[in-house]
């Protein structure tokens, strides 16, 4: 399906396709291994130049679906998408999302979270918009409560990450018709 608003405006942040001359931003954001940590591997550290290009090619994740660079003050500083589902999981969704550490803190992700998720939810007549976030990023889960998803549950074991055992904490926000 096209995606008919390529970009999202917000409280101090626009949500906008990701640009080939997001490289540097990208980079200096991403090579991090506290950012990389709590996402998958696919999303690795260090994150070179080579991985940057990769994904700026789209050859990590399609970039012409609902993915999103996260911009402040012009630069890209993280990054929010989602995975549509297929056949009987079409009306659903998995999100994901990051954020380079030099902004962590300031409300940004609870507030793009906030304006991400309505936008997607209406675009692509999603009934559920499900996240899954390791056991041990309380930051995260807090996001996504203030943002009204519900905790279901907790796979346990279930991520294996630089050498250790996670669990995988389960989040939704559901809702009953598509208006």
């Amino acid at each position: 399906m096209p995606d008919p608003a390529p970009h999202l405006q917000g409280d101090g942040f626009v949500l906008r396709p990701w640009r080939s001359s997001d490289l540097d931003a990208l980079l200096a954001h991403a090579n991090d291994e506290a950012v990389s940590r709590g996402l998958r591997d696919r999303f690795p550290y260090p994150y070179t130049r080579a991985d940057g290009e990769a994904f700026l090619g789209g050859r990590v994740l399609a970039l012409d679906g609902p993915l999103r660079a996260i911009e402040v003050d012009g630069a890209a500083v993280g990054g929010i998408g989602a995975t549509l589902g297929t056949d009987v999981r079409r009306h659903s969704a998995e999100l994901g999302y990051w954020l380079g550490r030099a902004v962590w803190g300031q409300g940004l992700m609870r507030r793009v979270v906030a304006a991400y998720v309505p936008w997607l939810m209406q675009q692509h007549q999603l009934y559920r918009v499900q996240a899954e976030v390791l056991d041990f990023n309380a930051a995260s889960a807090r996001v996504l409560l203030a943002s009204g998803f519900t905790e279901e549950g907790v796979a346990r074991n279930a991520v294996f990450k630089r050498g250790q055992l996670h669990d995988l904490r389960l989040f939704a926000l559901v809702r009953t018709t598509l208006d």
